[in-house]
């Protein structure tokens, strides 16, 4: 039972360094396009749930969303120019409040 708990931490730990390499990245460098943090953000938490996944460990329907969230903002601002976009996506502000209201719907049903 150990080794799963510590396999389990192991990629939660891999996982929370990538997403602040990536974050950290996308602030230092600011010719990376626009929502490609976001992506890879996204990214960096399906991959941690599939790989949870694979491994027969519980996933988590929390980082499922705000990956699969995060996925979806990103590229609809990479895609911005394209689509002809006027306004701006404030893809943080709209993570923290998916944050918030999942968190409190998950305690409300508890």
């Amino acid at each position: 039972m150990e080794n799963t708990r510590k396999s389990t931490l192991d990629l939660d730990a891999i996982a929370w360094a990538a997403f602040l390499v990536m974050w950290g990245a996308t602030a230092m460098f600011k010719s990376i396009p626009d929502g490609l943090g976001a992506v890879g953000i996204g990214l960096i938490l399906v991959g941690l749930n599939l790989a949870r996944s694979f491994s027969g460990r519980p996933t988590s329907a929390f980082t499922i969303t705000i990956g699969l969230l995060a996925l979806l903002l990103g590229v609809l601002e990479m895609m911005r120019p394209i689509l002809n976009m006027s306004f701006e996506l404030p893809i943080f502000a709209i993570l923290l409040i998916t944050l918030g209201l999942s968190t409190f719907i998950r305690v409300m049903k508890k």
